[in-house]
């Protein structure tokens, strides 16, 4: 008879998830972040108590934030590891949602445990529970259904012997990795059942490399060697299959040149000669000149989004196009010749197929007029008086920060911004673009040094980000978590305002405060606020205090916050300045077909010109 442990499920599972390890040793799930309230405060709770010195445990201040902490950390660690969450059964759960959604699109993993209501319904209806008048099964937590790479309900103390690992097998399948959601009714967490001693055993978990097929390696082989003029565009799957050094390879031997995805940006440094910068939207002159004179398009580890591909109007209409990638759904869109395989080992198949294949000399002169522009861009106000641009405050930190910095952001013009100015080393870029999810950057930012403690991180964000969830900043200051946050103040939602305005034909209306139905402009001190959670916090009047302060931030073991003030214009090479930009591409944003103002009718009927050459093959 097989020897058993008696434990709680939630002991159990706790005490299962602390010997889950990688193959370099450490804990696959580097523990849980935790905000308890009822549904997992008894039964989660005290298992966490109870093995607190094998698994740790951190408190956050919001279950959005601790969990976009936890998808952050994934992410600097390539997703060879990952963080847990749990939350309780009702609001504490929902919140979650948003994270899980933002893990699903970035293909990120994720373990949330959320607290659920009682599988013996003995007391329902319990507080907070969601009651569906024609489904007794359903509760609230079957909001993350869809938002979830592998979803469970604990209805049995048993049930985590098979939930457990299916959960695993997802978060660490490179094709089908993502958020995995156990719903745990908390009477069930409470429940004893004897456990086999065997399911505590150590496991390793290995993230496979899959080879591509022999005969998809030949058809892409063959249609690489009768191309001229290629383009690469390397995307996030590059870095989660660590290919950064065989790409950079690839493109020097073959002479192709590399445009970047925003998940895709600093997998060869910016210094890289075939690095040819951003693509699409927010692209750079470079790239989008080389992919448009592209015969052949070879996507690399990416989703090929809309921002990537100026909306299906950035290849020529005779390229041909090829997608290298992990999932086959991935490899297929847009009508591309599928390559499904590992990008590192995909790439180096293809490059003994290739042999002595070189195309054309890219347009290295073009290339260099790029870098020059951004250093214009990016470059020291003369006068330090006026309001700066958000690139020339990216030319400040750039300049202040060493080789070792990673630039991080989520949502407004600085992704923009950041992609197409930012000129890191190789892996000095952190970008949540999947989702763009506002409030993601100081949570991240934190998350992001917890996974690389090394480099020093610079969270970008705006005062419509920040101001939407910073509370994880007391969490840092807690844990002793420094890293620094560049707050740029433009008083709104200046890049929505933007593109109401100058990409949509509109007028300014409800983003930027002035133009706010309000009775009084705010006055928002936000040097106290995150001073008040314990941060460092300070001023910087122009872009020379900028540098200096954050020179000053590396020698602080908390976060500093730099707040600045910027002008609410936005400048040229974002690609949002205009519907095109100055060296950008389109982005489709549906345009009123009926207005009674001029503007918008003009607007209009650009727009309609502009989808006429999009792509419609899915």
């Amino acid at each position: 008879m097989a020897e058993t442990i008696r434990l709680t499920a939630a002991q159990a599972m706790v005490k299962w998830l602390s010997v889950q390890l990688t193959p370099e040793g450490g804990r696959y799930i580097d523990g849980m972040w935790a905000i308890f309230g009822h549904g997992n405060v008894a039964g989660i709770g005290e298992a966490l108590h109870a093995y607190r010195d094998v698994f740790s445990t951190w408190r956050g201040q919001n279950e959005q934030t601790m969990a976009h902490a936890a998808i952050a950390y994934a992410k600097g660690k390539k997703r060879t590891r990952a963080m847990a969450v749990t939350s309780s059964i009702g609001p504490g759960s929902t919140n979650v949602v948003t994270a899980a959604a933002l893990a699903h699109v970035n293909r990120l993993p994720l373990l949330i445990v959320a607290g659920d209501v009682f599988a013996n319904r003995r007391p329902d209806p319990v507080l907070q529970q969601v009651e569906d008048f024609d489904d007794g099964t359903v509760s609230a937590n079957d909001c993350f259904r869809p938002v979830s790479r592998y979803f469970d309900r604990i209805t049995r103390p048993e049930h985590i012997l098979s939930a457990l690992p299916r959960a695993l097998r997802t978060m660490t399948d490179p094709a089908n990795c993502g958020p995995a959601t156990i719903a745990f009714c908390q009477d069930v967490q409470a429940e004893a059942y004897d456990y086999p001693v065997e399911f505590f055993e150590p496991r390793i978990w290995h993230i496979r490399q899959p080879r591509p097929d022999a005969d998809e390696l030949a058809r892409v082989a063959d249609l690489i060697k009768a191309a001229k003029r290629p383009v690469i565009i390397s995307g996030g799957g590059t870095i989660y299959s660590q290919a950064e050094e065989v790409l950079g390879a690839f493109a020097s031997k073959h002479q192709i040149p590399v445009a970047e995805t925003q998940a895709g940006k600093s997998g060869l440094a910016q210094s890289h000669p075939m690095n040819f910068g951003a693509s699409g939207v927010d692209g750079s002159a470079a790239a989008n000149a080389a992919t448009q004179n592209a015969d052949l398009v070879i996507g690399v580890g990416t989703r090929f989004q809309d921002f990537t591909t100026g909306s299906r109007t950035l290849f020529a209409a005779d390229a041909t196009l090829i997608s290298i990638n992990i999932h086959g759904y991935d490899a297929a869109k847009h009508g591309a010749q599928s390559l499904v395989g590992d990008a590192k080992v995909t790439l180096e198949a293809l490059t003994e197929a290739l042999g002595a294949y070189t195309a054309e000399a890219p347009d290295a002169a073009g290339r260099e007029d790029w870098l020059r522009a951004v250093d214009a861009y990016c470059a020291r106000p003369d006068d330090q008086a006026a309001l700066p641009t958000d690139g020339q405050v990216i030319g400040a930190v750039q300049r202040a920060t060493t080789e070792t910095a990673i630039a991080m952001c989520a949502a407004g013009t600085m992704p923009g911004a950041l992609k197409l100015l930012w000129q890191p080393s190789q892996g000095g870029y952190h970008m949540e673009y999947g989702y763009s999810c506002m409030g993601y950057e100081v949570a991240g930012g934190m998350g992001l040094k917890l996974a690389e403690p090394e480099r020093e991180v610079i969270c970008f964000v705006g005062d419509g980000s920040y101001m939407m969830a910073n509370s994880e900043l007391a969490s840092a200051v807690m844990r002793r978590i420094p890293f620094t946050v560049v707050l740029t103040d433009n008083r709104g939602y200046g890049c929505i305002n933007r593109l109401q305005t100058l990409g949509c034909g509109g007028e300014p209306f409800n983003n930027m405060y002035v133009d706010c139905n309000i009775e009084d402009q705010p006055q928002i001190d936000y040097v106290a606020h995150a001073a008040s959670m314990g941060a460092f916090a300070v001023k910087a009047k122009d872009t020379d205090q900028l540098e200096a302060e954050i020179k000053a931030a590396r020698d602080r073991n908390i976060p500093t916050v730099i707040v600045i003030e910027t002008i609410a214009k936005d400048f040229p090479g974002t690609g949002l300045e205009t519907t095109a930009g100055e060296h950008g591409f389109f982005w489709d944003v549906a345009v009123p077909e009926v207005s009674e103002r001029q503007k918008q009718r003009d607007r209009y009927a650009a727009y309609i010109q502009q989808i006429a050459g999009q792509s419609l093959i899915n």
